[in-house]
């Protein structure tokens, strides 16, 4: 009997162990477009005194459409098959490169947590040059839809800071491919919806640096219609869109009390404003050597805190904001508590 149970305890053994060894090795980490995942994501700055030659590395993809081109990608390390994901396409401004403008609004910091993709390119010339740069912009969604799934893709952002805002734009209102796909646009002092520039940007005192020339570089071949978009002028579609300035960017009279897109989307009047307070300061802002350094252009990085005029009650759920960041300028980059706020006000947004 004991000889018997010893033998049934061996044959348990032997079995359990023959399982274990047949149980799958974990799978490899995601590597969506041949882009290995990574926490926190690659090439980020530290907190605090991030170094140029960080900012200005190439992107971790490429884009084989385009002579491969660089952009950088940022995903969900733990990224599911078939999970309903938002994307943000998210454009620098001009003279600026694309590592910057990931620290500048690091949404990707939030990847995980709101379950984003977020590509990042770059324009050759720190500029958005028109056709050849349109295609680029082009690839990239369609390769990120063709990684993740079309379907899957449960909102499309655009996001732009200063020219990349009105490069935004223009694709918006010129280009079918952008027009049928977007549900919704942060503009990152790039243009407000409804207004004129001169009616709500302060100038920038003289010996700063000067706003990117509407120009293309030699040899590029502009877009019909010119490098920017008059945001004055409404798109037709309707989507989501949420505007951000520093205080010091606005003029005198401060954050405009209407909204002709918020109107327009049949949004109730703005709301008293809400506070988002940040205790760390963002990662970037523009370390050039300035003949006048001013709170206009901006300043260095610090803490801070934001105003936030809701548009309440749009149709259909959309969201339309103004932002002003408090005692902030054009090129401190976005702190994290204010950056997940838009994050929030983003996925929040409805898409019929």
């Amino acid at each position: 009997m004991i000889r018997t149970t010893i033998r049934l305890l061996a044959g348990v053994t032997a079995a359990a162990f023959a399982a274990a060894c047949q149980t799958p090795s974990p799978a490899p980490p995601l590597a969506l477009l041949g882009v290995p995942c990574a926490i926190p994501p690659p090439l980020h700055c530290p907190d605090t005194a991030c170094p140029g030659d960080l900012t200005s590395r190439p992107g971790n993809s490429t884009d084989p459409k385009a002579e491969n081109r660089a952009y950088y990608l940022d995903y969900p390390c733990d990224l599911k098959p078939g999970e309903k994901v938002t994307f943000v396409l998210n454009l620098h401004g001009g003279g600026s490169i694309a590592n910057w403008q990931r620290h500048y609004f690091p949404i990707m910091d939030f990847k995980e947590k709101y379950r984003l993709v977020v590509a990042t390119p770059y324009g050759p010339g720190g500029i958005w040059q028109g056709p050849r740069d349109d295609q680029h912009l082009r690839n990239i969604v369609e390769a990120v839809e063709g990684a993740v799934g079309k379907d899957n893709i449960k909102a499309f952002w655009l996001a732009g800071h200063s020219f990349g805002g009105q490069t935004s734009n223009r694709l918006i209102m010129n280009d079918p491919f952008f027009q049928e796909r977007v549900d919704g646009w942060v503009s990152l002092s790039g243009g407000r919806l409804g207004s004129k520039r001169e009616d709500i940007r302060a100038a920038i005192p003289r010996g700063a640096p000067p706003p990117p020339s509407a120009a293309p570089p030699a040899g590029a071949t502009p877009p019909a219609g010119g490098l920017a978009a008059d945001a004055s002028v409404l798109p037709t579609r309707p989507f989501s869109f949420i505007y951000e300035a520093g205080e010091h960017e606005y003029t005198a009279a401060g954050v405009p009390k209407t909204s002709p897109w918020a109107e327009k989307l049949g949004c109730k009047a703005q709301a008293a404003p809400r506070e988002i307070r940040d205790t760390k300061a963002g990662y970037v802002f523009d370390g050039r050597t300035q003949e006048n350094r001013n709170k206009v252009w901006g300043l260095d990085p610090r803490p801070g805190t934001a105003k936030i005029y809701d548009y309440p009650n749009c149709t259909y759920g959309r969201v339309v904001a103004d932002i002003a960041r408090l005692d902030k300028g054009h090129t401190e980059g976005l702190e994290p508590n204010i950056t997940e706020e838009i994050i929030r006000m983003m996925v929040s947004a409805k898409n019929p």
